[in-house]
């Protein structure tokens, strides 16, 4: 597997090594003891969801001490991955980083607890799959807004299909990060 490091400390691009012939591919898109060499993380949840094109979810994060780490992936379809540093006392803090993961490029985006976490559907039938370290905890979820003109994160200019939960988000400059 190849890893790149991103310009926001503690982002990491996972690509893994693909192997195809005529029938198709193979490729291990996990092994905890590899991943853990890499990332120093215990995996102990894993989440999937479908969405249809111009859906956007995010931006989503969970405080401590239920914080997350995650390790996304795209199965089929594609989708504009973002990642929104919240950690106070970090360089980048209130940055963001924007990677496309597809069912082609197979690319996996590790976002470490602090981070608010979101992504936009490109295609219909988007099959979305993310590895967590941490349980979900509904209490302890919280929500950036994400059209955030502090944020300045650039989705494109299309009609989304976005929860009310996620269209209620935090502005980020009134907010009071626990990272």
């Amino acid at each position: 597997m190849l890893v790149e490091n991103t310009p926001i400390e503690g982002l990491k691009i996972i690509t893994p090594k693909v192997f195809g012939d005529a029938r198709g591919y193979f490729m291990e898109s996990y092994n905890h003891d590899r991943w853990f060499q890499v990332l120093n993380v215990h995996f102990i949840q894993d989440n999937e969801s479908k969405s249809s094109k111009n859906v956007l979810r995010g931006l989503h994060f969970q405080v401590p001490p239920f914080a997350q780490d995650k390790l996304v992936r795209v199965i089929s379809g594609s989708v504009l991955d973002v990642a929104v540093d919240l950690r106070k006392e970090s360089k980048t803090y209130g940055q963001h980083y924007k990677i496309l993961l597809s069912n082609e490029n197979k690319k996996q985006f590790f976002i470490p607890a602090g981070f608010a976490h979101g992504f936009l559907a490109l295609e219909d039938d988007t099959i979305f799959s993310y590895k967590c370290s941490n349980y979900y905890h509904p209490s302890s979820e919280g929500i950036l807004l994400w059209n955030d003109i502090d944020l300045k994160i650039d989705w494109g200019n299309i009609d989304f299909l976005i929860s009310e939960r996620d269209q209620n988000g935090l502005n980020f400059k009134g907010f009071n990060s626990p990272f």
